[in-house]
């Protein structure tokens, strides 16, 4: 079996035209590819300004269908080179109904995953809660060439419980695309704080889970949200192997040995000694 995997974490700083986004994200994926890519994935919602910073209902005109402008212009270049892209959407699901979705496109260009955001915020500059209908299509795994993928989005990435039951499903790398930063106002002492909280929970994620776990944000400032990019890649021990600035472009290639997970779990077999006979209450709010 196939040990070796080389992914590609797309960080990009978005412009306000869709249609720009696009061409830009299709001609980074074309290089990383060049460049041994097998799997590839850009950012939260890359094909515009982070559109939930206020409640507008104008911003859902950028939502798209599926198939649509993603899954066509990046299927294509799928099937071409014969990778797998991980595409985060707007998704325009029915009328009066979207989602922060990702497709997950193979190397003959269809689309074999489809994850929909389960966690929506609901916080100053988030405002998601008034654009999307949470997700209903469970945490899964997809595949991806010769490994397993899960998908997350973004607020996604501070809930044990996801990355838990997407690592049961078979995924050996949790890639969760990102659209997080800071306000204008906060101070170096606060940015510390809330980058380090980011990055600690998803390493986290993958002691727990004995998996890799890739990360994707993206760059530039937007409105009030300078967007601190720091896209990661750490392997099953927690380990950050590549790291991505806080403030250029940049598109990280991480090569990654799937061997490490059997490794990793015969070592730390977290999986082994888990007391499912004494977790029912984890499906409740809160026990009082």
């Amino acid at each position: 079996m196939e040990s070796d995997l080389r992914i590609g974490l797309i960080q990009m700083a978005c412009e306000r035209e869709p249609t720009r986004n696009l061409e830009k994200a299709g001609a980074r994926i074309e290089q990383a590819a060049a460049d041994g890519a097998q799997i590839v994935c850009l950012q939260e919602l890359y094909r515009s300004w982070y559109p939930c910073q206020s409640e507008d209902n104008s911003q859902f005109d950028l939502a798209e269908t599926i198939p649509g402008p993603t899954s066509e212009a990046l299927g294509k270049i799928a099937a071409a080179r014969k990778i797998t892209i991980i595409a985060p959407i707007f998704e325009h699901r029915a009328p009066g109904i979207y989602h922060n979705s990702a497709l997950v496109l193979d190397a003959s260009g269809d689309v074999t995953g489809h994850y929909r955001k389960m966690h929506i915020p609901d916080d100053p500059g988030y405002y998601e809660k008034f654009y999307f209908t949470p997700g209903d299509r469970d945490f899964t795994s997809h595949r991806a060439g010769s490994a397993q993928a899960g998908v997350l989005i973004c607020w996604d990435q501070w809930f044990p419980e996801a990355a838990r039951l997407t690592a049961m499903a078979g995924a050996q790398v949790l890639f969760y695309p990102t659209a997080i930063g800071w306000t204008t106002e906060m101070s170096a002492h606060t940015r510390k704080q809330t980058h380090d909280g980011w990055e600690t929970i998803q390493r986290s994620h993958a002691i727990a889970n004995g998996v890799f776990v890739a990360a994707v944000n993206r760059v530039g400032t937007e409105g009030e949200i300078e967007f601190w990019g720091g896209s990661f890649v750490c392997d099953p021990f927690g380990q950050v192997i590549a790291r991505a600035s806080h403030a250029k472009e940049e598109t990280l290639l991480v090569d990654c040995d799937l061997a490490r997970i059997e490794h990793t779990r015969r070592n730390w077999p977290f999986l082994r000694d888990r007391r499912i006979d004494a977790y029912a209450d984890m499906t409740r709010r809160f026990r009082t």
